[in-house]
Formats: C-alpha cells, structure tokens, sequence
C-alpha cells in the first residue's frame, strides 16, 4: 500500500481527495492536515510514502512547508494547485524548487467533463512518485550550479561534425522544470543557437513555467507561436493541445495532428520534424519523465547524424524517457545536467571555433 499524507485547507477538496485516493486499491490516505504546519508534524507521526500539497494555506504555506519538510524529514511531494490562479502557478514553481517532485491541477469534481482524466493522472502520479529516492537524489537539484571540471563520457559518434549545431531540442516530463532550470543557468546568455522544448506539464502552468524560468534564468523564454522564426539565445516553449515541429526556414510549425504516446504535444512528433528538417545540424536532449515518450525518435535523430544526449539515471526524478532511449542505444552522451550544461557549451564553442579557423583559411 502506497500511504499518502493530503494536505488541503479546503474542507470539500480535502474530503474529494480522500474519497479519491482511497478508492485505489493500492493507495491509502494516512492522515489529513489542514495546512502546512500540521502536515510538517504529522510527516513525522504518519510516515506517508507521499504527500499531497496545496500551495495557499492559513498557518503556513504549501512552499514553506515543503521547504521545512524536505529539511526534516524528505517525503515526495505532490502540488495539487489551482493553474487558473497566477499567484499560485508562481508559488508552485517556487516550491518545486524547495523539493516538490511533480505539480498537477486540483482534479475536478465528478460533476466536471474532464473529472475522470484528472482523477486518472493523479492516482498515476501518486504511483509514480512513491517510488522516487527524494533523500538520495534531491541532494544534487539542491546545489548552486557550478561550473565543474566534469568528466564527458566518451561519444558514441566519435565522427559526428560538432561544429554545425543550429537547434538544441528537448523533450522531458516529470521532474524537467527544475533541471531545464539548472541547464539553462549553465548557459551563456548569448548562447548563439535557438533552444526549443517539449515540456509535458498540467494544463494550465505553461505560461508560469515560462515566466518561472525566464525569471530565475536570465534567458528569453517563450511559448512557441505558429510560424515563429526561432532565435538564437531563446528558449521556445511548445504550447498546449498542439503538436510542435521545425521547417526548414527554422520556423515553428503547430497542429492538431492526433496526440502520440497520449500526448499533445509529444516529444516524439518534435523529435522525428528535428530529426527530418536538420539531421546532423540537431542536438537532441531527452531528461527526466515518465512512460518513452521521445526515446525512439531520439535514436532517430542519432542515426541522422546528430548529437543525442541523455540525462542519467542518478539525477533523473523519473528515469522512463531516458531510460527507455538508453535501452534503445539512442545516446551519444548520458550526462548529469550539470554536465549536459557543460556540453551545450562546448559543443557551441567548437562552433565558434569552426568559424574562426574558416575566416583565417
């Protein structure tokens, strides 16, 4: 039995949650805490295996109780926010960055149209994030990121042109704002090449992820627009219910094609456009999150001749798209992302260097 410990002030959402959770037959609602200060005392009496936490509450809040939480006694910790309030999807990113694992909307009522499919990805992600090692792996999302003296592992493609880079795609899931997070700080204000990501994320946080981001990173970040010429320096982020691609003329490309893998958008429809349109000229990046969504398409982009990175096991909240696309040899690197940082860097600078090297010829 996976023990939750649900944290709500709201008597009705409160009560919703229970009954919920406690419908699963391999979930049970150990305690309820009507705000932050009593779900920090009860972590400790009630030993849940996860914990559901609102953002506003009397008392204290869900970002200080998470902070004092992942301090005292780590848990996984599930936000259940409203998305249509700014204050809280602000406050939800604040308090991934305390140590919540993952951030869902409230599910909706029996009443709502979509009530079943959010029910469904709670219970999924109650699953889920009961198997995450919070005490081993925090400990690394938790430091400043450095500039280390880290070493690349060897490449796979040891003939791949690194000097010809004019896209970094990403695709991640669960756990992957914070390490886009910590990637993007690694970088250079001035990177010279476009950044373009598929972020699956509950409906409704887009918009304060980008904002989070672009807040904490110093970068442009953006939600992709149809048409839009991607930039150098920017990071574009694929938009809800569409399905993002690349053209040829670097050019966004939105539709309404059929979700893949459930997913709209998914890392697989933007990975196989990246791996068609630029080929050799891609830098695919696969991080934390749940299911294989993007792994074979990052094979593809591999053996159209560019460079594929893989976030490592030790540091990925969730290892399914990664871990998938390691199983499938789709990897030139498997890199922490501090390393992943140092790469992207790297890879650039040998761009740089290509450059040089063409004009003094």
């Amino acid at each position: 039995m996976i023990k939750v410990l649900i944290t709500e002030d709201s008597p009705v959402v409160r009560g919703f949650l229970e009954y919920v959770l406690n419908s699963d037959p391999d979930i049970q609602v150990v305690g309820t805490a009507k705000d932050g200060m009593e779900a920090v005392q009860m972590v400790a009496q009630n030993r849940p295996d996860v914990i559901t936490m609102d953002i506003h509450m009397p008392k204290m809040d869900g970002f200080e109780a998470t902070r004092k939480i992942m301090e005292t006694n780590p848990v996984p910790i599930v936000i259940c926010s409203a998305s249509w309030d700014p204050t809280e999807v602000d406050k939800t990113f604040k308090t991934m960055e305390a140590g919540a694992v993952a951030a869902l909307e409230k599910p909706r009522g029996f009443g709502h149209p979509d009530s079943m499919e959010s029910v469904k990805e709670l219970l999924q992600t109650i699953k889920v994030m009961s198997e995450v090692k919070v005490v081993r792996r925090w400990a690394r999302f938790r430091k400043k990121l450095e500039t280390p003296s880290v070493s690349i592992p060897q490449v796979i493609h040891p003939k791949v042109a690194e000097g010809k880079i004019k896209i970094i795609a990403v695709g991640t899931s669960t756990g992957g704002p914070l390490v886009l997070q910590m990637i993007l700080t690694g970088l250079p204000k001035n990177y010279p090449v476009p950044i373009v990501v598929v972020q699956h994320i509950a409906k409704g946080f887009l918009s304060g992820l980008a904002e989070w981001l672009e807040k904490t990173t110093g970068f442009s970040v953006r939600i992709a627009c149809q048409g839009e010429h991607i930039l150098p320096g920017k990071v574009y982020l694929a938009p809800d219910g569409f399905q993002m691609g690349v053209d040829k003329n670097c050019k966004i490309v939105l539709s309404e094609d059929a979700p893949e893998n459930h997913l709209k958008p998914s890392v697989s429809y933007f990975f196989r456009s990246v791996a068609k349109v630029f080929g050799k000229s891609a830098v695919g990046v696969l991080l934390t999150g749940m299911g294989k969504d993007g792994a074979q398409e990052l094979k593809f982009i591999r053996d159209q001749g560019g460079i594929t990175i893989v976030q490592d096991k030790e540091s990925a909240i969730v290892y399914g798209m990664p871990g998938e696309a390691v199983r499938l040899d789709a990897a030139t690197y498997i890199l922490s992302p501090e390393q992943i940082a140092e790469k992207l860097k790297s890879l650039v600078e040998q761009k740089r260097m290509v450059k040089e090297k063409a004009i003094k010829f």
